[in-house]
């Protein structure tokens, strides 16, 4: 058994024997050996202050009488599922710097040195887990924070934010609805008041943000949500629109037949290429991931997407001539 059911077993039977268990009877009926048991028996009095005395006048182990009553924890942790939590903990930071320090900051030296007490290097984490982010944009640890207390607390925000695509800022007022984290960034679906509409806001363009305290939040329902989140293919979607039909070579299919664009998509091998089928709305996202491939597809329909596509092409070779 683990530690948590060794703890667990060794716990019952401190509360429920009449007299205090010899060191070794808790070895027979626990099934360990004495070292292992006297491990457990610090570490719950290190890390779990359980007032476990040695009685030498009944030669066992008993729970002090004087002491307030012990019982264990409502929510602790074996070794496995502490190396979970710093591991979740290191992704997050590594995806958010700051995102969860002033909440689980105490508690990461206390969980370091429960882990260690159990024998596994809990540095080893940042050494051997990371993420490697691709085109990411930072956005301020300050913006971050407040739009997830809005988000989680249910209160809106009036925000300054510099959209790119018309290259202007604005003043919105917003009731933030989701966060989304999307190919290595940060963004705020949010009901816009100015667009009466919902809209994702990208973090890193929202240059200034204040909670509003006194006006009731406008909540989406969840299917509303889901349709403007994953709808259509790309960030910023709504109602899909189009379907974009395009055809891989070989080479490229031995990469793409085994990834997922959108939750919609319809692949299939025709031949040794592979055609993949992919709903969408703005084309603009998907273009450029078009462009990423290249010579390695071409698109079949719709003829709209297939010109763009083809347009922006001989576009960029000019610049090569």
């Amino acid at each position: 058994m683990n530690r948590a059911e060794r703890i667990f077993h060794l716990h019952r039977r401190l509360k429920e024997s009449r007299q205090p268990p010899s060191l070794a009877q808790l070895v027979e009926q626990l099934g360990v050996s004495r070292a292992t048991l006297k491990r457990d028996i610090e570490y719950m009095r290190d890390f779990m202050q359980a007032p476990i005395e040695y009685d030498a006048q009944a030669n066992g182990y008993r729970y002090d009488p004087d002491a307030p009553a012990f019982e264990l924890p409502g929510l602790w942790f074996n070794e496995s599922e502490l190396l979970a939590l710093l591991t979740m903990e290191q992704l997050l930071e590594d995806m958010q710097p700051g995102l969860l320090a002033p909440v689980i900051g105490p508690m990461k030296t206390r969980i370091r040195r429960l882990l260690e007490s159990g024998g596994q290097d809990s540095t080893e984490l940042r050494r051997r887990i990371q993420i490697q982010p691709q085109a990411h944009r930072t956005s301020a640890a300050d913006t971050f924070r407040i739009a997830a207390e809005a988000t989680l607390a249910g209160h809106p925000l009036d925000i300054d934010y510099h959209g790119r695509a018309r290259d202007s800022a604005t003043r919105r007022r917003i009731h933030p609805q989701r966060l989304l984290y999307y190919r290595d960034n940060w963004y705020l679906i949010a009901w816009c008041e100015n667009a009466q509409a919902l809209r994702t806001f990208a973090l890193e363009r929202i240059r200034a943000a204040t909670p509003v305290q006194d006006t009731p939040l406008r909540e989406e329902a969840d299917a509303d949500l889901d349709r403007h989140v994953g709808a259509a293919f790309g960030i910023f979607t709504g109602p899909a629109s189009e379907w974009a039909v395009l055809r891989f070579t070989p080479e490229h299919a031995r990469w793409v037949a085994d990834e997922t664009w959108h939750p919609d998509q319809i692949g299939q091998y025709r031949g040794d290429t592979w055609e993949l089928q992919i709903p969408y709305s703005d084309p603009t996202e998907l273009i450029q991931e078009i462009l990423r491939h290249g010579p390695g597809v071409e698109v079949i329909a719709p003829e709209s997407l297939r010109q763009r596509v083809a347009d922006t092409l001989r576009e960029a070779a000019a610049r090569y001539t």
